[in-house]
């Protein structure tokens, strides 16, 4: 029986490939987790189609958020930088403080300044004596040697030198801490300024809309700031000066013992004290000169356009005036032919800072001399107007005839009358006055900037220096007045004016101007504090502001009655109104002068133009 082979063992089947644990082999370049691969997230979705379920972990899709709503989301985030703005201002300001504090505390804790006393001037004087006789002695022997000479002209310059320089050391190092308290008082000053304005400009939004206003808004609060730092500072003062009249008075009685107990001494003490003031002579000399070498230059200007070219367009400007001026000074030269000439002429002249102020403000940035040069033609044409008119007239004059009778042989004279054109030529010239034409040739936009520009003379009071330009404006500060409480509480209407009036103190006059963004002309400020103190009379002159009142007498005139003026300059009407300002009681008036203020129409000037009180 034959043997059935064996059937060999099946090899065992092989292991299916499994991926490595994490803890066998971790991937490099990803962070092993159970959460899944957003691709296996989606090949894992189920379909809508399928189970007709959206799987909770997808969120649905997020409704479009309404216009009210995004409005909302903006002024959140809007107050939310504005009260951050607040916070850094807060911060800087009492960082501020507190530097201010350190540096009264370091400059309290100097010791005041002692003065010499005798034994140190004596032995200055002995060692100025034996200066002046090394320097006597090689004098005798430079006379002769030109090399000695020229050495010793230098060892006294470099005495001289090094004396001042070592007083200039002294003194900069003893007037240090009053110099890191007063910048300290200006950092304080302007950090407090801009946290105030912030403040106010979280409760009244309107202040950050307007350039200008912001601008003065925030000057009036640097201001009062500063008011306040002076009196302290005067206190200060007061306290410092009885300290060092102290020891004044106390090195003062010691001399005088001194001088007592020893009355040899004092004709050395004479020749000290006159070498002391020779010495210091030459000291104040060397310093003046060094100063005049070191003076400072100011950087930049609001005025964008370069030096260069504002004085070219200032200097343009006054040749075409020049240029008017000879030609009407040369009239009859120029222009024969005429029996008479007569003249009806305006003053020439225009205020450099306007003209400048203009043409920035048309400008919108940096402008060069070129591109303002067919500006300052069309600014010329509009500001003089010269009108030429030729008038004839028949005239009569006698003439005489001679003739011979023939028969006679007697001669008689006739005379009779021939008439003849008489020509007569006019010459008017009007000067409109330039700081006039902004209202007339700008919108609003352009004109705000102006009246920035002339408020701060675009912070180059320098460029136009009045001994050279005498029609240039100047830094105009604004008068305040504390007007009585008792009258602000008599009348309720009488307070709102002068709330609002207040607000623009130290505004620029603008000819024309009617609002806080261009700035306002006389009339314009008062017809806006009455429209924003309970009346509605829209925009008046001052003679309309005058024809809407009730007229009153000076006697029986009360804080709130308008008060008008004549002949503050040449108006068509000679006898009309020219200027109003507001009566606040006790012979004081707020206006819109240069810039608005208070001021007494008790002076002579306001006496001389005075027309009537009027009650609106």
């Amino acid at each position: 029986m034959e043997k059935k082979p064996t059937p060999k063992p099946k090899p065992p089947a092989p292991k299916p490939k499994t991926k490595p644990e994490p803890s066998e082999k971790p991937n490099k370049f990803r962070q092993e987790s159970d959460t899944a691969k957003p691709s296996e997230k989606l090949r894992s979705k189920p379909s809508s189609a399928t189970s007709g379920q959206l799987d909770p972990k997808f969120k649905a899709e997020k409704k479009p958020l309404t216009k009210e709503e995004r409005e909302a989301i903006r002024k959140a985030k809007a107050a939310a930088k504005e009260n951050r703005q607040i916070d850094k201002s807060k911060s800087r300001a009492e960082k501020s403080g507190d530097r201010l504090d350190n540096a009264r505390e370091k400059l309290a804790a100097q010791k005041p300044v002692k003065p010499p006393n005798v034994f140190n001037r004596l032995s200055q004087a002995a060692s100025g004596e034996v200066a002046v006789q090394a320097h006597r002695k090689i004098r005798e022997v430079e006379r002769e040697n030109v090399g000695v000479e020229a050495a010793h002209e230098t060892e006294i310059l470099g005495e001289r030198a090094g004396r001042a320089a070592v007083r200039h050391v002294k003194r900069r190092i003893r007037t240090r801490p009053a110099r890191r308290v007063k910048k300290a008082e200006k950092q304080n000053i302007k950090a407090n300024a801009e946290l105030r304005f912030r403040e106010m400009a979280k409760e009244n939004p309107e202040l950050k809309n307007n350039a200008l206003k912001r601008h003065l808004h925030k000057k009036r609060i640097q201001k009062q700031f500063k008011k306040q730092a002076n009196e302290a500072a005067k206190k200060a003062a007061k306290k410092a000066g009885k300290e060092t009249a102290s020891l004044a008075g106390k090195a003062g009685e010691a001399i005088v013992n001194f001088v007592k107990k020893n009355p040899k001494v004092m004709l050395i003490l004479a020749i000290g004290l006159l070498l002391i003031v020779i010495i210091q002579s030459c000291t104040a000399m060397t310093l003046s000169l060094f100063g005049g070498m070191g003076g400072g230059i100011i950087g930049g200007t609001t005025y964008l356009a370069e030096d260069a070219d504002i004085l070219a367009a200032e200097a343009a400007y006054a040749d075409m005036e020049a240029d008017l001026h000879y030609r009407l000074d040369n009239y009859a030269t120029l222009n024969p032919g005429y029996d008479e000439y007569r003249f009806d002429l305006d003053e020439i002249g225009h205020d450099p800072y306007v003209l400048i102020s203009i043409l920035s403000a048309f400008q919108e940035g940096a402008w060069a001399f070129a591109d303002v040069q067919p500006m300052l033609s069309t600014l010329f044409e509009r500001q003089y107007i010269l009108t030429e008119t030729v008038t004839v007239e028949t005239r009569y004059r006698t003439e005489t005839s001679t003739y011979t009778d023939p028969e006679t042989g007697e001669s008689y004279t006739e005379s009779y009358e021939v008439a003849y054109d008489y020509y007569i030529i006019t010459v008017t010239l009007e000067n409109f006055n330039l700081s006039h034409l902004p209202v007339y040739i700008m919108s609003e936009l352009q004109l705000s900037r102006y009246a920035l520009y002339m408020a701060t003379l675009g912070n180059r009071p320098d460029i136009f220096p009045i001994h050279l330009y005498p029609r240039a404006s100047t830094y105009l500060t604004y008068e305040t007045y504390d007007i009585p409480q008792a009258y602000l509480d008599a009348d309720p209407v009488f307070a709102a004016m002068i709330a609002e009036a207040n607000k623009y103190l130290g505004y620029p006059y603008v000819w024309g101007g009617s609002n806080p963004s261009t700035s306002f002309d006389c009339s314009g400020y008062v017809s806006w504090v009455l429209n924003h103190s309970g009346w509605s009379v829209g925009r008046l002159g001052a003679q309309g502001l005058y024809n809407i009142c009730t007229p009153v007498s000076a006697a029986n005139a009360r804080p709130g009655d308008l008060i008008f003026f004549k002949g503050t300059y040449a108006a068509p009407d000679p006898n009309g109104v020219t200027h109003v300002g507001i009566y606040v009681g006790d012979g004081m008036m707020v206006h819109a002068g240069n810039p608005i203020g208070y001021v007494s129409i008790n002076t002579a000037y306001w006496q001389n133009h005075f027309f009537a009180f009027g009650r609106p």
